[in-house]
């Protein structure tokens, strides 16, 4: 255990090197607060085994609400400080009038196609594209095949993009909720919505043993001391609200200095930079860079906030996981390969097409009030929920 204490905090003592060192290039501070940031996701990622798909499954297969719950306290929150910002950017919100860089793309039936295909992309792989990112700090033996495949998918999303654009995506609408309900009322909107949702989800409680927060057995309340609390912070995992509440904070937080939260911007560009050059891929992607999700421009220099996020989060729940005692290397079989190649390529074409993930599109787009994240989110756990039936149908 102080092998991996030792190890956890000379990686931790890095950190703030290689930030001195990115403060020394090109929009340097922004550099580095996307890898300090991209740490502290992936420190709270890691220890709260944040992962959309983890919690979905949770819900469907076992009653238990409480990681959807989380997911709602993150996107409550977020909203609320997403509205206060974006208030004193664009005072007055209206039709056609975006804020800039906000995760808010077009709804259309293709939407619905991304978000289909990446919810069954999560059960097929066992995580969703920010899931395997830390898990792969963990060693797991598919996120590194979900990885490559999901390049794959983005490769086969640009390949299909031009003729879905001309069908049904150059003309669908892009809707802004606070651009036709006004701040205050598209916040409300939002939260009745996720109330409701926190609601239904309540119901799960009533299934258990034990009420929500009961002590386990034998336990003893009482504030624990200082060494007892640190051990508690790596140990097990931490309580589901505490990742919600985070994850919310940290999304809503970064737009003040960068871009929203995305985690496939720097995958999705080195896919599109490498299979434009090897002739794949058309070199017009018609309106693609028109949007604001995770934008997949060919970059000169990959030391790009987005880049230093994915470094830093790596980096977090690398550290984290080595504190906690849950990095743990294990050598792929096939069947590894198989499942996250295939899962992968399903999360690329859904992550391409959908212009972002569970991250970028569902959480930051959501939290931006764009219905777009709405429609999306839906989508995916529709296929979440239909892909477990067929899953449970075929183990038997």
């Amino acid at each position: 255990m102080k092998t991996a204490y030792s190890a956890a905090l000379v990686l931790l003592g890095a950190l703030p090197l290689a930030a001195q060192w990115l403060q020394g290039q090109p929009g340097g501070r922004t550099l580095a607060f996307a890898l300090g940031v991209g740490a502290l996701l992936g420190l709270v990622l890691q220890r709260s085994r944040f992962c959309f798909y983890c919690h979905a499954r949770d819900w469907f297969e076992d009653d238990n609400p409480r990681g959807l719950l989380a997911i709602v306290l993150a996107l409550a929150v977020g909203t609320l400080g997403m509205t206060v910002v974006l208030g004193s950017w664009v005072p007055v919100p209206e039709p056609g009038k975006l804020p800039p860089d906000m995760h808010i793309g077009p709804v259309s039936g293709v939407l619905v196609a991304a978000g289909l295909a990446f919810g069954a992309g999560m059960v097929v792989s066992g995580s969703c594209i920010s899931a395997h990112w830390y898990r792969l700090a963990e060693g797991s033996a598919v996120s590194p095949f979900a990885l490559l495949g999901s390049a794959l998918g983005f490769i086969l999303g640009f390949k299909t993009w031009n003729p879905l654009y001309s069908a049904a995506v150059a003309d669908a609408p892009v809707v802004w909720l606070p651009a036709h309900l006004g701040y205050g009322g598209a916040l409300l909107l939002q939260w009745a919505v996720l109330a409701a949702l926190a609601a239904w989800l309540w119901r799960g409680f009533a299934r258990e043993k034990f009420p929500p927060g009961a002590p386990a057995a034998g336990g003893q309340p009482g504030v624990p001391s200082l060494g007892v609390a640190w051990q508690r912070l790596w140990t097990g995992r931490w309580n589901y609200w505490v990742g919600g509440l985070a994850v919310g904070a940290i999304a809503a937080l970064v737009i003040v200095r960068m871009r929203p939260l995305g985690v496939t911007a720097t995958l999705g560009s080195a896919a599109r930079q490498g299979a434009q050059a090897a002739g794949w891929i058309p070199e017009r992607l018609d309106g693609l860079d028109g949007f604001a999700g995770c934008a997949t421009t060919p970059q000169a220099t990959w030391l790009t906030p987005n880049a230093m996020v994915l470094a830093g989060l790596v980096a977090g729940a690398f550290i984290a996981a080595l504190a906690s005692r849950q990095c743990t290397l294990r050598w792929p079989t096939w069947r590894d390969a198989v499942r996250g190649l295939v899962g992968g390529v399903l999360l690329g074409w859904g992550a391409m097409t959908g212009l972002g993930c569970t991250v970028g599109t569902l959480l930051s787009g959501t939290m931006a009030g764009a219905l777009s994240g709405w429609v999306f989110g839906a989508s995916l756990f529709t296929a979440v929920w239909l892909g477990l039936k067929v899953k449970a149908r075929w183990a038997r």
